[in-house]
């Protein structure tokens, strides 16, 4: 049997308390937390904020499914795709690990897009790391995680982006 990620949805600003709650429990998880700075009138302070509102993953085999949403009543349920547990790809996770390691304050948004371009990072944390992105606006990447359907948005400098294949994009659009 395979062992795959899963998406859960938990309780509004439960993300942290369930993926705590299933560590205790021995159930792998990861909840990808964004450092953001806080401004208030007196300080600024670093904080740890859920990456995904309501989404924690976790991996685990489709026959513990059951036992994994009696974890705790925060979790509401998994995340369905045509009427199965959405799995999501190793690599995906991969990539949001590598993505919020490099990056603070990451901007995501909901959106239903096709894929464009295929791109190889070449220089930075995400060096090596091939995917299919949606745009480029001066130095302004969007990298596209399939299975989520996310884009998560990132500053990386025009010049470490290698296109691997033709696109719909002219020339002249890639340089700033």
């Amino acid at each position: 049997m395979i062992h795959n990620w899963y998406v859960l949805y938990t309780r509004s600003r439960c993300e942290k308390k369930v993926a705590s709650l299933l560590s205790k429990r021995a159930i792998e998880n990861y909840c990808p937390l964004n450092r953001v700075v806080k401004k208030w009138t007196d300080r600024h302070k670093l904080v740890y904020e859920p990456l995904f509102s309501s989404y924690v993953f976790v991996k685990s085999f489709p026959t513990d499914i059951y036992k994994i949403k009696q974890v705790t009543s925060d979790i509401v349920n998994f995340v369905y795709w045509l009427g199965k547990p959405a799995v999501i790809m190793d690599t995906e996770i991969d990539n949001i690990k590598d993505f919020l390691n490099g990056y603070s304050n990451v901007k995501i948004e909901k959106k239903d897009i096709r894929l464009n371009d295929r791109v190889k990072i070449i220089n930075g944390p995400l060096m090596d790391r091939v995917g299919d992105i949606t745009s480029i606006e001066n130095n302004k990447v969007k990298l596209y995680l399939p299975s989520l359907g996310y884009i998560i948005t990132a500053e990386v400098d025009i010049n470490n982006i290698e296109l691997l294949n033709h696109s719909n994009f002219r020339v002249d659009k890639l340089v700033s």
